[in-house]
């Protein structure tokens, strides 16, 4: 799935011819320059002042004032637990570099290692050049926000790098280690292992738990702003975790309705309102989450190239199964294999076609998806499972949740979706990794 920086032009603006070879080469020297800029700069500076400010100002430099508990690492250190950087160590790769599996020792006691992942932003070439500026920020971020903030839902930061060796300056974070992967992982057509429902179910609830402290459970709102099944990690308890805080934004100050910023995202995920208009609000997120729901319902990715045309917009493809409950069964998840509850399958639904309304006002906030999400849970999971019950059983229900989707289906979840297509605007694609 591609991750996105583009700016938010008019529609004036759309014809506008592209930069010539020159002034491109000139872009590329600017940065070049500003790399040599920021690497002498942040070798006169202390981890905690560079995280102010250094390729541009972070939106959360009042946060890198807060007290830490994160651990400060040397290269050479991460060197050795990754042994020396290996392939063989490698369980992850992404736009701004590769995650390493590594053992780090106790600093209580050296005799006792334990698993992290390392995670290194990598600096080769031009392109990368590039990449390693914006990744620089996003690393950044992800110190500011996960030093400061704690919960049971998102991913712990144990420490980062910011050292200089032979090739010149590292940047590496050091996270908990999460050995059921992402979500996505399990969701992909490659994986060799499903996701029964009720492990589906309690994704659904500690993401939302997750997003419900970002945005009202602190002194101060987080919008995660790329909230995705590749960002939820899952432990060795299938415990969900959102990761990867690099794109998060302060949210609006008291008194204000919105932050006005770069659209960044991921395509299939974000708001419509958002890449329309700059504008963003923590029901940016509810939106992303409603995507996430209809993932966990169908097993597909919000957006998918390889699939037939029709199929490769999540939202678009549902479309049409939704008004009518027969057909709804023909979205789910065929590696589900009939091991669910209709009723909780089509209430959970209900509560993604709630996030997915068109007005960004008019979706609930996370703490009152995670009410609703926690009702499912609870009533749900007990119920027998599809095949096991009998015609009639199975007649009554579809009965039940035909009523239940006139009743409680207010808007075509996909209505915001097309809304935005329909109008054939295209935002102008800046950088994808």
């Amino acid at each position: 799935m591609k991750c996105f920086y583009f700016t938010n032009e008019d529609k004036k603006n759309e014809t506008r011819t592209t930069k010539s070879a020159s002034t491109r080469s000139s872009t590329s020297l600017s940065m070049d320059r500003e790399m040599r800029r920021s690497g002498s700069e942040f070798n006169s500076r202390s981890a905690s002042d560079f995280s102010i400010e250094s390729v541009g100002r972070t939106p959360f430099a009042s946060l890198s004032h807060k007290s830490n508990n994160l651990r400060v690492f040397t290269f050479s250190e991460l060197k050795t637990a990754t042994k020396s950087f290996s392939r063989a160590q490698v369980i992850g790769e992404g736009g701004f570099g590769c995650v390493y599996k590594a053992a780090i020792k106790s600093c209580e006691d050296p005799n006792i290692k334990t698993t992290v992942a390392v995670k290194q932003l990598g600096k080769k070439g031009l392109q990368a050049s590039f990449l390693f500026l914006m990744g620089h920020k996003e690393w950044v971020t992800e110190v500011n926000v996960l030093g400061v903030v704690e919960h049971p839902n998102l991913v712990k930061l144990v420490g980062y790098c910011a050292d200089d060796d032979e090739r010149g300056i590292q940047r590496l974070l050091i996270y908990e280690y999460m050995p059921n992967r992402s979500v996505d992982d399990h969701l992909s057509v490659k994986s060799s292992t499903h996701l029964p429902w009720a492990v589906r179910l309690k994704i659904a609830q500690d993401a939302a738990r997750g997003l419900a402290y970002l945005h009202e459970e602190m002194d101060f709102q987080i919008i995660f702003r790329d909230f995705k099944t590749s960002n939820i990690l899952l432990d060795d308890q299938w415990n969900a975790k959102l990761s990867d805080f690099g794109l998060a934004r302060l949210g609006p100050s008291e008194g204000l309705s919105h932050i006005s910023t770069a659209v960044v995202g991921t395509m299939g995920y974000a708001a419509p309102e958002y890449i329309q208009t700059g504008r963003l609000t923590a029901k940016s997120d509810v939106w992303s989450y409603g995507v996430v729901l209809y993932e966990l319902l169908t097993g597909r990715r919000a957006l998918d190239k390889n699939r037939p045309r029709g199929e490769q917009k999540l939202l678009e493809w549902i479309r049409p199964y939704l008004s009518d409950m027969k057909k709804f069964r023909m979205i789910l998840d065929p590696r589900l294999e009939g091991e669910y509850s209709l009723k909780s399958v089509q209430k959970l639904a209900a509560v993604a076609n709630r996030c997915l309304l068109r007005h960004p006002k008019a979706r609930p906030k996370m703490s009152e998806v995670l009410e609703m999400v926690k009702q499912i849970v609870e009533v749900g999971i007990p119920e027998l499972p599809n095949k096991s019950r009998n015609a009639n059983d199975a007649s009554e229900e579809t009965k039940s949740s035909e009523s239940y989707l006139k009743g409680k289906n207010m808007d075509d979840p996909t209505t915001g979706s097309g809304w935005f297509l329909r109008r054939g605007w295209t935002p102008k694609l800046v950088w994808a990794c």
